[in-house]
């Protein structure tokens, strides 16, 4: 059997995340689905009250349960600051050795945290970094903005990543390309015809630019969104954010857009955890969501995570453009904008024929984005070639 270790980032320390939960959730489900051995290694932060720790975590081992993973999970304490944060000082319910001889037996070591210590990668025979940020993860590399250590392959969700279409570098390495991943089978088909609201949900304000000599410009959710405040004034369809506000300036600008026709909700009493963001979903009509600045002046041809739930679910989206791509399709249960005229005309358009739409969206998740389909490629292309040069011959992926 193949051992796969995911090493996800700042999901324990972030248990109302009910959406980001699910981000790293679809691969560990796509890997085991083939068969694999899975393990879930993250680093977690003390908040120095002990008793707390504990049963965030043991919250967490519970939740991880519910998904067959409850045995198969992996805390570690950090030590140091910047760089070298996470270098294990201990960890939580297993002994180092015990640990230690896990990642010793793994085939793969598939890393979403960037910022890895290279003394904890140098345990794992096979390591493949997962780009899930194309062209921020380039951009911010070059710039020596952000340290990535070497692995034996990086994998990106940018379409564009290491092409030449990519208006950004490729830092020097071989990327490969493959497509997020939804789990079809934690994500069934959802019709609701009564349902109302196209929805998402997302974070609204955050210290997030994109910052170098040549640019600088605000990356969040709440300059693409306010770009579009108006869109209720064009469309009878009712829209909804659930959004994650935090100060008085994100409640002004709450007001601001109920004024403007938006309803608004906090994202904490509708996705603080995987099962409520689930519901969330599946009770929706559909998908409104604009993307970050970086997103359209990247041109990444980007598809969100939460878009893929959306679609999986039955549920039609409308989502801004962020550049040209050879499989995204546009025109039947997934539309793709650049003004506020084809956003309205989109959201019409799939209220005429609604029943048609949601099947649509459903193909589009089955054709493009099958989790057990893309951890097939990720295991392929990650082990096969190597095995092959120890054994001399073909091998399955399998063992």
């Amino acid at each position: 059997m193949t051992t796969v270790i995911l090493c996800p980032f700042n999901v324990v320390n972030f248990p109302e995340g009910g959406g980001h939960f699910w981000v790293y959730m679809q691969y560990a489900l796509g890997l085991r689905q083939l068969g694999c051995d899975v393990y879930w290694l993250e680093q977690v932060r003390g908040s120095g009250d002990e008793n707390a720790d504990e049963k965030r975590w043991a919250a967490f081992r519970s939740r991880m349960e519910q998904f067959g993973l409850g045995e198969k999970l992996i805390l570690y304490r950090a030590t140091g600051q910047g760089v070298a944060a996470d270098s294990p000082r201990g960890y939580i319910g297993l002994t180092r050795p015990e640990a230690e001889a896990i990642f010793e037996g793994a085939d793969l070591l598939l890393n979403f945290h960037y910022a890895i210590a290279p003394a904890l990668l140098a345990r794992f025979r096979r390591t493949a970094l997962m780009d899930i940020d194309p062209g921020l993860l380039q951009f911010w590399i070059s710039r020596g903005q952000l340290r990535v250590p070497r692995h034996d392959l990086y994998f990106t969700t940018g379409e564009t990543v290491g092409t030449p279409a990519a208006l950004f570098p490729d830092c020097g390495w071989n990327w490969i390309r493959i497509r997020p991943p939804v789990c079809l089978q934690q994500w069934p088909f959802s019709l609701v015809r009564r349902a109302e609201a196209f929805t998402t949900v997302s974070n609204w304000d955050a210290d997030d630019w994109i910052v170098d000599d040549e640019t600088s410009y605000e990356n969040t959710k709440r300059v693409a969104f306010l770009e579009y405040a108006d869109l209720p004034r064009h469309t009878a369809q009712p829209l909804e954010l659930a959004l994650f506000l935090r100060t008085e300036k994100d409640a002004e600008e709450q007001h601001q857009l109920e004024q403007r026709g938006w309803r608004i909700r906090r994202s904490a009493d509708v996705a603080r955890t995987p099962e409520a963001y689930q519901a969330y979903i599946r009770g929706s009509r559909g998908e409104f969501s604009c993307v970050k600045q970086s997103c359209i002046r990247f041109q990444n041809a980007w598809i969100s995570d939460r878009t893929l739930c959306y679609l999986a679910s039955g549920k039609p989206v409308v989502v801004q453009n962020t550049g040209p791509s050879s499989f995204l399709p546009d025109g039947e249960g997934m539309f793709r904008f650049s003004t506020l005229q084809e956003a309205a005309k989109a959201l019409e358009t799939i209220n005429q024929d609604y029943e048609k739409h949601c099947r649509a969206a459903r193909r589009i998740a089955e054709t493009c984005f099958d989790a057990k389909q893309i951890a097939g490629k990720i295991l392929s292309d990650a082990l096969c070639e190597s095995r092959r040069r120890l054994s001399g011959s073909p091998l399955s992926v399998s063992r």
